[in-house]
């Protein structure tokens, strides 16, 4: 499995960005802009919640079973796999999703003076921070499931992930 590229994610988040501010413009222009929904920063939220609280749990397991600790509960290889592609998917998403809502945000900075837009901007702005923590809890995830390198993984570069 391959790991999770910042440029990638970058990328998406750019191009998302500079379709939607576009998308906004002519959008504007021709009627009213859709509003950006109270709920989009809450469920970014809640995903950035989910991705740390497994991140942590498959830590804490993972490290009780390498100190061999009595009653330390094993890790399902398969059950670490799934956590892993579902932090990559979620932060493809939320790459995705944060640009679209940064790029309305910074059409609705236009005009701030409008109180509808100025709580439009706000979430928007709110949506980008939180899609940036499901992006930072799905690397963090990625990077606790990742295996150690050995021995005839010598020299081919990155280590495997689960």
């Amino acid at each position: 499995m391959k790991e999770l590229r910042i440029r990638v994610l970058v990328g998406v988040f750019v191009v998302a960005g500079v379709l939607s501010w576009a998308g906004a413009r002519l959008w504007n222009s021709i009627g009213t802009l859709p509003s950006v929904p109270l709920a989009a920063p809450i469920v970014l939220a809640l995903i950035a919640v989910v991705l740390l609280a497994t991140a942590l749990s498959l830590r804490s397991r993972l490290r009780a079973q390498r100190e061999r600790q009595p009653d330390a509960k094993g890790v399902d290889p398969m059950m670490a796999a799934r956590a892993v592609v579902f932090g990559q998917a979620s932060a493809l998403v939320a790459a995705l999703v944060a640009g679209m809502y940064g790029g309305t945000g910074v059409f609705l900075l236009e005009s701030l003076d409008i109180p509808a837009r100025r709580d439009q901007a706000i979430y928007a702005g709110f949506s980008v921070l939180a899609g940036i923590g499901v992006i930072a809890a799905a690397i963090f995830l990625e990077r606790v499931c990742k295996l150690p390198d050995d021995d005839e993984h010598e020299g081919t570069g990155a280590a495997p992930t689960v």
